[in-house]
């Protein structure tokens, strides 16, 4: 399993413009989503792909990082797999 933070995303974007996005540049569809709103910062939504690898994930990341998109910049990030 691989998970994939967004940040800058903004919050008015369905989950499935964001699916959208994402399979527009080479994603396949991601297992959940999880969303957190901007409160002080900047509006953040973390991607769970269940059958992608932390690496195979860090080479489509590289193809929407600091990409602009519905007037933000978006962020991407691959967070290390964690120990259950």
């Amino acid at each position: 399993m691989a998970e994939l933070l967004l940040g800058n995303v903004e919050e008015s974007v369905s989950d499935e413009e964001l699916s959208e996005f994402l399979q527009r540049y080479g994603f396949p569809a991601f297992d959940s989503i999880e969303r957190v709103p901007a409160g002080s910062g900047s509006p953040i939504a973390l991607l769970r792909f269940s059958d992608l690898s932390p690496e195979a994930l860090n080479l489509l990341r590289s193809r929407i990082h600091n990409m602009f998109w519905k007037d933000h910049t978006i962020s991407a990030q691959i967070l290390p797999e964690r120990e259950d």
